[in-house]
């Protein structure tokens, strides 16, 4: 048995920052077919969600995946996202956070044995694992936006 990832080890401490210093955590996600997400707010095959307590319902930040409820234009919808398409964790006031390589989902098998995840066909850049910078367009009412520098 291989050692644990520190992926979600960090996105939990993140979270915990965030919340913490009274800023909204969101995350980014590369969607696959293993993502279960609103397909209407999925754009150039990446979401955006906020997950902090007061958007959330039942919010389990697990190893493996990321699950909650949240209402998407007025329709409460279940979220369910693998740890390993998470691309950024950051405070949405400040920009400040961390990016991740994306790695495809590998879902396990009958046997306990990973099976390797097919790869959907997402309208999506290369996978990121980034640095953070923010731009708020000189609008201080507008939240600021990160901005993923691709680390290869």
């Amino acid at each position: 048995m291989g050692e644990t990832s520190t992926k979600p080890y960090l996105l939990r401490a993140l979270h915990e920052w965030c919340t913490d210093n009274g800023y909204t955590p969101y995350i980014t996600v590369q969607v696959d077919e293993h993502t279960r997400v609103p397909m209407g707010h999925v754009h150039d095959g990446q979401i955006t969600l906020n997950v902090g307590t007061l958007a959330t319902n039942q919010l389990v930040l697990g190893n493996e995946f990321i699950e909650f409820q949240a209402r998407f234009n007025g329709i409460t919808e279940n979220v369910w996202v693998p740890v390993a398409t998470v691309s950024a964790i950051y405070a949405r006031e400040t920009g400040a956070g961390m990016g991740f390589e994306v790695q495809p989902y590998e879902a396990p098998s009958p046997t306990g044995t990973p099976v390797p995840a097919e790869t959907a066909h997402v309208e999506a850049g290369e996978p990121a694992a980034a640095s953070i910078e923010t731009d708020n367009n000189g609008d201080d009412d507008e939240p600021k936006r990160p901005h993923l520098t691709i680390v290869k």
